[in-house]
């Protein structure tokens, strides 16, 4: 417990010193949103990686997929990493950065206001990016505290509440550039922390052939294959289709996630886009893909500890009931991982959730001439604000960790993907196609919320529907809906054209005759 205790104490002093360091680089607001544009590749790399690996997925998304499709639930943490990861850097990255400095957009909905000459637009989006990321914000405190609850033996609401906190004072002193070297600092906890707890899980259970002989000696009790042994240990696992629609929204969806895409918003330069893309794809499979691997252990650990009084399974308490099997001071290890995982991507949640109300909805909104000074108050203000909101909601969960991120991921993930991909390289995308992707994105998230309208069973595939939908969605409704004017257009694509002299070990010259 004393090793526990002292570990916790280094990392929270090591994150406040860190937000105390980094205030010289928070006196305006593009320094406090974006790090003034001007962030390098290992902290940028981190930043999305580390906001994209949470508790929710070591505990909720590892401990369910784990539990349901077994060793195959791997193929997740691979997706997240190449297509997440390798090909959201590739596609997104350069052109990002490229269209948002020239618009001068700090947001995401502050790129679809101006990208698409729409203050309604930028409004709408504003509202849905607020209202969408609490319930996500919560369910990384439910993935947390569940893991405090079994090392420490503190309560749930005490952990939550110390969590939040400690989280709202490193972000509100140094805004951005706290958050990513926290996150690069966070990112390496990780790093070692995930792969010390795959080698003593393994090592425990007899080694690495051992471990998946024990699980293939497991019949499958999932409909589709209900009976089957050594599903859960084989390539594709005990659910296909199922597992195709998780890796969809858990690698796809990170595309329309406001927090995720506003780190190439704040990306230094081209050299820094091209390591960045290499380093957060090594973050990503080891992180993603060994949390996955571990959770497609977890029938192994099947015990009366992971059932509810009803006799369901309770997948939330899956991976922890894993864990408390390993040495005290590996726990501690474990704690810290979970901790940085957690609060690395809440400090991010709550920095885009912030900064969106203040820039798109309440400057030239409710206050107009709203100078620098007080864009910076209201932001902090906002941090609070939002951070009380999403620790009620976590205080009392509607429903388990997996749930609350399906229904976040899926309604902003619906609504933005589309005309976000399709705005960056695509002329003849149309206002009304916008709307309509938000319409769709939402409608088809919160019907499938309700009993009456549930028309898709699992919340997971119904984002990954929504995400789809829109995709399609946005390009029809561009064809038959009015275009937009010529100049608009011109003006946003001219920042393509822009040439630069670069060295020839970057770029090689044309040959002259």
């Amino acid at each position: 417990m004393f090793i526990k205790v002292l570990l916790l104490v280094l990392f929270f002093s090591i994150m406040i010193a860190v937000g105390l360091y980094s205030r010289k680089h928070s006196t305006n607001v593009n320094d406090f949103i974006l790090g003034g544009r001007k962030v390098g590749p290992w902290l940028t790399a981190f930043a999305y990686g580390t906001s994209y690996f949470s508790a929710v997925v070591f505990v909720g998304y590892a401990g369910q997929f784990g539990f349901k499709y077994g060793m195959a639930s791997t193929w997740i943490g691979l997706g997240n990493a190449f297509i997440g990861s390798l090909l959201a850097w590739a596609v997104l990255g350069r052109r990002t950065r490229i269209m948002t400095k020239f618009l001068d957009a700090k947001t995401m909905p502050d790129f679809f206001g101006k990208r698409y000459h729409s203050k309604a637009l930028r409004t709408t989006a504003a509202i849905i990016s607020f209202v969408f990321l609490i319930p996500y914000t919560s369910s990384v405190y439910n993935g947390l505290s569940r893991l405090f609850e079994m090392a420490f033996n503190i309560p749930y609401k005490v952990c939550i509440i110390v969590m939040a906190t400690l989280t709202c004072v490193y972000v509100i002193l140094g805004g951005y550039m706290a958050t990513a070297i926290n996150d690069f600092i966070q990112g390496i906890i990780m790093l070692f922390g995930i792969s010390a707890v795959i080698v003593a899980i393994i090592s425990q259970n007899g080694g690495l052939n051992a471990t998946i002989m024990e699980l293939s000696k497991i019949p499958s009790d999932v409909p589709a294959t209900m009976g089957q042994e050594g599903a859960f240990a084989s390539f594709l696992g005990t659910d296909p289709l199922n597992l195709f629609g998780v890796v969809v929204l858990t690698s796809l969806g990170t595309w329309g996630l406001p927090q995720m895409v506003q780190k190439f918003y704040a990306i230094r330069d081209e050299k820094a886009v091209q390591t960045g893309t290499i380093i957060s794809t090594f973050f990503a499979v080891v992180i993603a893909g060994g949390c996955y691997f571990l959770g497609g252990f977890g029938r192994l650990y099947d015990s009366p500890a992971i059932y509810k009084a009803d006799g369901s399974v309770s997948y939330d308490s899956i991976i922890p009931t894993m864990l408390a099997t390993l040495p005290d001071a590996l726990i501690g290890i474990v704690i810290m991982l979970v901790l940085s995982a957690s609060m690395s991507t809440l400090a991010s949640l709550v920095l885009t959730s912030s900064s969106t109300l203040t820039i798109d909805l309440i400057k030239d909104n409710i206050v107009k001439n709203m100078d620098e000074k007080k864009q910076l108050i209201t932001m902090r203000i906002f941090l609070v604000v939002f951070i009380v909101l999403s620790v009620i909601l976590a205080l009392n969960p509607p429903t388990f960790i997996a749930q609350l991120m399906g229904i976040s991921w899926g309604a902003l993930a619906g609504a933005f993907l589309a005309p976000f991909l399709y705005g960056l390289y695509w002329k003849k995308v149309t206002r009304a196609s916008v709307w309509a992707s938000f319409a769709s994105g939402i409608l088809i998230t919160v019907l499938n919320m309700f009993p009456a309208t549930k028309f898709i069973q699992s919340p997971i595939n119904a984002g990954a529907a929504a995400m789809i939908a829109g995709l399609i969605i946005v390009p029809l409704v561009s064809f038959v809906t009015p275009k937009m004017e010529e100049g608009e257009i011109k003006f946003v694509f001219d920042c393509y054209e822009e040439t630069h002299l670069v060295k020839q070990k970057f770029a090689l010259s044309d040959e002259e005759e």
